[in-house]
């Protein structure tokens, strides 16, 4: 099942600290080749536009900035992302057919979530 997901280039667009670190543990062990994190939209823009990512991970809330933008990019350059978030109830204003893991997540839902947007 993990297969799909060795050798992969991943943004995690993520500002705490803490979760980041858990995040590249998880994608470590899945056998991705490389985790690039940004912590705020204006740094992960500037990683889409002069890297290249298979998939990104989004979290939502970055210091009061919605991550939206980023997401906008990484949909017009044709990557899959998932959107983060550990409010609940959050909708995903114009992004409902995108997929959300709600914080916290455990390994298995982040497996799950990868898979399914790189098998689309």
């Amino acid at each position: 099942m993990t297969s799909l997901l060795a050798g992969l280039r991943v943004l995690v667009v993520e500002d705490e600290m803490l979760v980041l670190m858990i995040l590249e543990d998880m994608l470590a062990d899945l056998g991705c080749e490389s985790v690039t994190a940004a912590a705020t939209v204006a740094q992960a823009l500037a990683l889409v536009e002069t890297d290249t990512f298979d998939v990104a991970m989004l979290d939502m809330n970055l210091g009061g900035d919605r991550s939206y933008p980023v997401a906008d990019a990484l949909a017009a350059r044709g990557v899959p992302f998932a959107f983060a978030t550990g409010y609940g109830g959050h909708t995903l204003d114009g992004y409902g057919e995108r997929s959300m893991l709600k914080k916290p997540f455990q390994f298995d839902e982040l497996v799950e979530t990868l898979t399914g947007l790189l098998s689309r």
